[in-house]
């Protein structure tokens, strides 16, 4: 069975009263879900001890636990103090994800704006991974916790699907991050039926295996595009904008796939991670 959950805190869990990251788990059990993303993405600010209560409590409620390193990873960079410090950035999030039980952090590769393009960009990316995966193997952390390379949505940044499978390829402990709406939007509405979900999935399949295909980690949302990607976030109402998860559901159940969905829509994610999960269990559809 697919886990289902949010990144970061809805609306909606303030609405509630809720107030602490550490009460989440017990919000989303209340919701039917079953997945949390806790967000680092401006840096590693949580402490051993508040990570370990949160993590009991994600154990109390059946919730799975992932982390978000921070935005501003570059792995892409002839820097090295810079790398240095995207390196720093990559371990503490294991680490904390390690203190609260949590078992993948989800990384942006960097910037595809190298002096030799996006080939120079992804072979820098490539070399870093390596060291990256090296460090984490001397601190005890690579068999704890999967780095997860995210699919990104502006068409400057490194991540498209085929960048994502390379990286991937380095290690067969790293997982793919699939942001569906990220492909959607740097692909100017390139998802739209059944066919075109398979295809990624079907790609993945082919060139990582079947295992790590299925239990892919997935970020879902519907997001305004322009011409160089992704530009905003929104919610399940807004019907103007894509991807639509009906498809997706029937791949998921066709190909017997049990990845971690995490939705980002704007504020919403949870009411929309649970509309995920009810069109998932009532079968999808290939429209």
């Amino acid at each position: 069975m697919p886990r289902f959950g949010v990144a970061g805190n809805p609306a909606d869990f303030y609405d509630k009263g809720w107030k602490h990251s550490v009460q989440m788990p017990g919000y989303l059990a209340s919701m039917g879900l079953d997945a949390y993303e806790y967000q680092c993405g401006r840096g590693v600010a949580i402490g051993q001890a508040t990570a370990a209560e949160l993590g009991a409590q994600a154990v109390k409620h059946g919730v799975r636990l992932s982390v978000h390193a921070p935005y501003y990873i570059n792995l892409a960079g002839r820097d090295a103090e810079k790398l240095e410090k995207s390196y720093g950035y990559i371990l503490d999030s294991m680490e904390a994800a390690t203190w609260m039980g949590g078992d993948r952090v989800v990384v942006h590769p960097g910037s595809a704006n190298a002096p030799g393009g996006r080939e120079e960009a992804l072979a820098l990316a490539c070399k870093a991974m390596q060291v990256v995966m090296s460090m984490a193997e001397e601190r005890g952390l690579a068999d704890q916790v999967a780095i997860c390379p995210e699919l990104m949505g502006k068409v400057n940044q490194l991540g498209n699907l085929d960048e994502v499978i390379t990286l991937c390829s380095l290690d067969d402990r790293l997982i793919p991050t699939i942001d569906f709406g990220h492909f959607n939007a740097r692909t100017h509405g390139g998802l739209k039926v059944y066919e075109d979900f398979r295809a990624i999935c079907d790609r993945i399949a082919d060139a990582l295996g079947q295992e790590r295909m299925k239990r892919m980690h997935i970020h879902f949302s519907r997001i305004e595009y322009t011409a160089g990607g992704e530009k905003m976030h929104h919610t399940f109402a807004d019907t103007q904008y894509g991807p639509e998860f009906n498809p997706l559901a029937q791949v998921m159940r066709d190909l017997d796939m049990d990845p971690v969905i995490i939705c980002e829509s704007k504020d919403t994610q949870s009411i929309d991670a649970a509309e995920m999960k009810r069109i998932y269990l009532e079968g999808g559809n290939r429209t």
